[in-house]
């Protein structure tokens, strides 16, 4: 609640301080007793792609071991915002298709597969094209890298915010390794994961399999459907390793995984309801529209829909990695296939009314697929690098090529209660019952046609390829000092069509009789082409009356319809980077450099994306970002300081926004964000240790946002409202701070852990759009300032095989939105009514763990 930020801030400021406090003394114990005091733990990274201890790279990096995961209970990627300040990642109505991860407040906004993020997510080196692919479990994981700012020299692709790098464990080739746990929690919560390690040929070969299945009751509840829950998890994961070092000098890793959920994900609470809601029993609805809860009731997670919305993913992929030491250079090559399939079949106007639905069975075809299709993408990388110059020179040079194809299928079919529920929200105040099936009849020779049942299925493909070349060099001017130059130069090719595989829209052209004779009174021309029409279940194929059948798109571009296509889209640039580094080796490290990120456009993969004659392509996204920071340590390294100050200029800044009837996707000339980073980190000899960390971003579009905008462009008027504006889900303040206690317990050998920590986060905006129609701010709009907390108790054996714990996630049960949108067909121009996505509330439970 927005009452208390003040003394969360205060929480943490008081950590801060028993953290300096906490360093003071250990600087004081290690001028004491310096012999005795046990060195800090090494954390290897491979941020610059070479293996490299955290402290000594000169970029702003969050690593996480998996023991600190498993500490904060992260099972997948969306629950990392424990773990790094700067990470956040929100969800809308399908995980696959609609993760936004975001990074010093900076990501892509949408739900739209023609978008890519900003924050590019690698597995074993591997790119996962969209956040959806990469939201399994967090398996079996030799370490998580966050790496901040853009990164594009270095990663493949869509790096311009940030990079997640994942590693999973590589086969032991020595000794039998295993491991297994077993959680249960409150909503029925049940999840197991368990691994082994075998070497076939030791020395040599190696395998390693590993898995895990989780499943979870829902935690929205419906309130329209008796028993019915939605966002539960339903999934498993599946991975195999084979490892073979037949010399020194060669290592070849295979890597086989597959993954499947079945889930009723993600439905929406209605948070603002139209001012129009008495005109439903008016039309012969219930008196609340089909919404029984709203408001802050139901951010109690209370959902109205009539069906629980069904997601369902599968995916499975291959990945190669050849390592050769070819005398002074080593070579690496990495190539992957990847197959990932979404399917959804939805009640997507957030209501207990049947007004339309999408997917499977929502047309009279009993062959209509369900919405979602394959997303099949292949990738080779090859590396070469070394040092010359007696080590004055560490180079590396590369190239990359990546195929992605998308294949999605979008099909919707307008319901019983169509016409009646979109005529009160929308034309409440017009004189007669249901305005919009009255107004057929003047198109169609005075015979009202009924819209239930029109339908639409669209097809939109993609075919994507990048290719680029890529070179990152250290040079070493002294063992102190060190200047870093990288460069890449990428070219993007993209095939983008659309095609509408059947449809039926009589209401629809009915419609467009009527106003194109005229019939139609103008005051209620565009309101009822445009709801009538709603694109997404209108044919492509409209014709104009009186002309045997000519298809009106192609003669008359002024009426909002469906549009087919078949681009081209083509890009390249040169993305690069140089900084300046002092190492004093011995726990100071000073850096300040700059980078060039870039980010590809693409498609609007959406019915309405070319409709007025609009081109459903929108353009690649650049940054130029400069960063400084210090990293220091103290007490044998137990101590860790580190700060990084940045700041990110954007340029076509790629934005995607719900209208209510439509997905408009647009390029803002101009975004930024500016900000600190500080992280605080103590460990000390009675097994305590803290931990702070906090992150200012001021992450925004600037009060010339819209300059360079076409005056009839018709995003004009939404990009003006962000001029001035926050970025979406981008707080200006956000900390993580915790105390852990990992020690013997007296002399009986066992061990207890024992960890508590806050999350805090300033309020934030989760709507896209800043301003209504009306140019007013919605204060529904903005999640106030919040803090969450979640701890852990655990006790290990004293051989350290067995272990069982005790804990807690958001434990204040704080209820959170991630995402607020228009909720879709419900109320016009400055009465819409609004839909938000809730995020997870208090979570308990108890696991067992054993490891040989």
């Amino acid at each position: 609640m927005r009452t208390l930020s003040k003394p969360v801030l205060g929480l943490l400021c008081t950590v801060s301080m028993t953290s300096i406090s906490m360093t003071s003394m250990a600087q004081a114990q290690d001028v004491q007793k310096d012999d005795q005091a046990p060195e800090r733990d090494v954390i290897i990274v491979t941020a610059t792609l070479r293996a490299a201890d955290v402290q000594d790279i000169p970029l702003a990096v969050t690593a996480v071991s998996p023991a600190e995961l498993d500490r904060q209970n992260v099972q997948d990627i969306k629950a990392l915002t424990s773990i790094s300040p700067s990470f956040s990642i929100q969800s809308s109505q399908t995980e696959s298709q609609g993760t936004s991860i975001r990074i010093r407040g900076v990501g892509t906004t949408g739900n739209n597969t023609g978008l890519e993020s900003s924050v590019g997510v690698f597995i074993d080196g591997v790119y996962q094209s969209r956040p959806g692919i990469a939201l399994g479990d967090l398996l079996d994981l030799e370490r998580l890298e966050i790496l901040r700012g853009p990164q594009g020299t270095l990663f493949g692709r869509n790096t311009s915010a940030g990079a997640l790098n994942i590693t999973t464990q590589r086969p032991d080739l020595t000794e039998v390794k295993a491991f297994g746990n077993v959680t249960y929690g409150n909503y029925d919560f049940f999840n197991v994961q368990a691994g082994v390690s075998v070497p076939i040929v030791t020395d040599s070969l190696g395998l390693r399999i590993s898995g895990a299945y989780r499943k979870r009751d829902g935690y929205l509840r419906s309130v329209t459907v008796p028993g019915a829950r939605s966002g539960n998890r339903d999934r498993y994961i599946l991975r195999a390793q084979l490892l073979w070092e037949p010399s020194p000098d060669v290592s070849i890793r295979l890597i086989g995984d597959y993954a499947k959920a079945d889930e009723n994900c993600c439905d929406a609470v209605i948070v603002r309801e139209t001012e129009l809601l008495p005109f439903f029993a008016f039309q012969g609805l219930p008196a609340n529209g089909g919404v029984a809860a709203s408001g802050p009731q139901a951010l109690r997670r209370l959902q109205t829909n009539s069906q629980l919305f069904n997601n369902d993913t599968e995916q499975y992929g291959f990945s190669g990695e050849l390592k050769w030491d070819i005398g002074p250079v080593q070579m690496t090559y990495i190539g992957s296939y990847r197959h990932f399939e979404a399917s959804s079949d939805q009640e997507s106007d957030f209501v207990g009314l049947n007004i339309f639905s999408s997917g499977a069975g929502s047309t009279a075809a009993p062959t209509t697929p369900s919405n979602g299709g394959p997303i099949k993408t292949m990738t080779h990388e090859l590396r070469f690098q070394g040092s010359a110059f007696n080590d004055a020179l560490d180079f590396l040079v590369g190239a990359y090529y990546s195929d992605e194809k998308i294949d999605e299928i979008q099909s919707l079919t307008l319901g019983t209660d169509f016409q009646r529920a979109v005529s009160a929200g929308n034309f409440g105040n017009v004189a007669g019952v249901n305005p919009l099936f009255a107004l057929t009849a003047l198109g169609n020779g005075g015979v009202p046609v009924n819209a239930a049942g029109n339908f639409a299925v669209n097809r939109f493909r993609q075919d994507a390829e990048s290719f680029s070349i890529f070179t990152h060099n250290v040079i070493n001017f002294t063992d102190n000092i060190s200047l870093t130059l990288g460069a890449r130069y990428v070219e993007e090719t993209k095939d983008g069509s659309f095609n509408q595989l059947a449809a039926n829209s009589p209401a629809c052209q009915a419609i467009v009789n009527g106003v194109i004779t005229g019939a139609i009174p103008a005051a209620l021309r565009a309101g009822a082409l445009g709801l009538t029409c709603f694109p997404f279940a209108t044919s492509a194929r409209i014709t104009v009356p009186g002309t045997g059948g000519t298809v009106l798109a192609n003669t008359i571009p002024g009426l909002p319809l469906p549009r087919e296509y078949d681009l081209v889209f083509k890009d390249d640039e040169l993305t690069y980077t140089a900084q300046l580094a002092y190492n004093s080796n011995n726990g100071f490290l000073a850096y300040a450099g700059f980078s060039r990120g870039f980010k590809s456009g693409g498609f609007n993969l959406d019915p309405a994306a070319a409709a007025l004659g609009a081109d459903p392509r929108f353009n690649s996204e650049k940054v130029d970002a400069y960063e400084a920071g210090i990293k220091t340590e103290f007490a044998n390294g137990r101590i860790r300081a580190n700060l990084a100050v940045f700041h990110m200029d954007m340029s076509d800044f790629q934005v995607l926004d719900f209208t209510g009837v439509q997905f408009q996707t647009f390029n803002v000339a101009a975004a930024k964000s500016t900000g600190a980073e500080l992280e605080l980190f103590g460990q000390f000899e009675s097994g305590i240790s803290v931990n702070l960390a906090m992150t200012y971003a001021d992450a925004r579009y600037p009060g010339n946002c819209a300059d360079g905008v076409v005056a009839s462009a018709p995003t004009l008027v939404t990009i003006r409202a962000l001029c001035g504006q926050d970025l979406t889900n981008a707080p200006k303040f956000t900390g993580v701070a915790g105390i852990t206690y990992d020690n013997e317990i007296t002399d009986s050998g066992w061990k207890m852990l024992a960890n508590f920590n806050i999350n805090y986060s300033s309020s934030r905006r989760t709507a896209t759009s800043a301003l209504d129609t009306n140019g007013l701010p919605n204060p529904l709009d903005i999640q106030p300032a919040f803090f969450k907390m979640n701890a852990r108790l655990g006790f290990t054996t004293p051989d350290d095989r067995f272990s069982f714990e005790f804990w807690g996630t958001n434990l204040n049960n704080e209820i959170t939105r991630g995402i607020t949108a228009n909720t879709p067909l419900r109320g016009g121009a400055g009465t819409r009514s609004r839909i938000a996505f809730v995020e997870e509330p208090r979570m308990y439970g108890i696991t067992l763990r054993a490891k040989y």
